[in-house]
């Protein structure tokens, strides 16, 4: 599959919601978070993959806001998993040249996580082959809300004109500012929506599902995403023979 990939034609940016951890663990007759223990392996392999590709950004979904609403023991299983990977994977990320970012309401996850994720994302800062961007405790209404309310207090201040409000002003106001918005967006499980993840940014991504939880999602599967993004007709609203010229 890998061979049918045009390297000229890669989305520069991709954006995953990591979807089945739970189910998978079901049916392997496991507890919850030996699903999410044997989705790292997936983490792993479509992060290496994407950067030997050469696409620039990957976006995980990683805990959304509605997370928070699991049991405690499966959000605490999470946390203790979360703070262990990132531990583990740092010196990975700086070997292979992949800078770590973070987005969300990072202020609600527990301070040792949050100095962690800070060690890391400094360690990794240099790193000019791809941007892993891990959204964590991140819904896109949040972002859009908090966007809305810097927005509101700069204009309060005099520093920004309501009616010089463009759409690029409000993206420049987004977690994801400078960073361009997902070409490509993948959901494993069969589930058939975005569940609140980048709502403004996936305006125009092009959508990929597959039946496949993520903990058994590996390198082809993801080479099989971008044969498919690749096998279409992205118009922007415009016909096809617009874009043919």
């Amino acid at each position: 599959m890998k061979e049918q990939i045009n390297i000229e034609r890669l989305p520069q940016h991709i954006a995953i919601i990591m979807d089945g951890n739970g189910r998978w663990a079901k049916e392997h007759g496991k507890p919850r978070l030996f699903g999410h223990q044997s989705a790292i392996q997936s983490v792993r392999e479509v992060n290496e993959a994407c950067a030997e590709l050469g696409v620039g950004y990957l976006t995980l979904y990683a805990f959304s806001t509605e997370n928070w609403n699991r049991p405690g023991d499966e959000v605490g299983g999470l946390m203790t998993l979360l703070s262990q990977t990132i531990k583990k994977e740092t010196s990975t990320l700086l070997k292979n040249g992949i800078r770590l970012n973070v987005i969300g309401d990072v202020e609600r996850m527990p301070q040792g996580i949050r100095d962690e994720l800070a060690r890391a994302i400094d360690t990794t800062s240099q790193g000019a082959r791809m941007e892993l961007t891990l959204a964590l405790s991140y819904s896109g209404r949040w972002d859009i809300t908090n966007a809305a309310r810097r927005m509101a207090q700069d204009a309060k201040e005099g520093k920004l004109q309501p009616a010089e409000i463009t759409e690029s002003t409000v993206a420049q106001y987004l977690s994801t500012a400078g960073r361009p918005d997902p070409e490509l967006l993948i959901r494993t499980s069969g589930e058939l929506r975005i569940s609140n993840f980048l709502m403004w940014q996936l305006a125009y991504s092009e959508l990929y599902f597959t039946d496949k939880y993520w903990p058994d999602f590996r390198k082809d599967d993801l080479y099989a995403a971008i044969v498919d993004y690749q096998h279409r007709e992205r118009r922007f609203g415009k016909t096809s023979e617009q874009i043919s010229k």
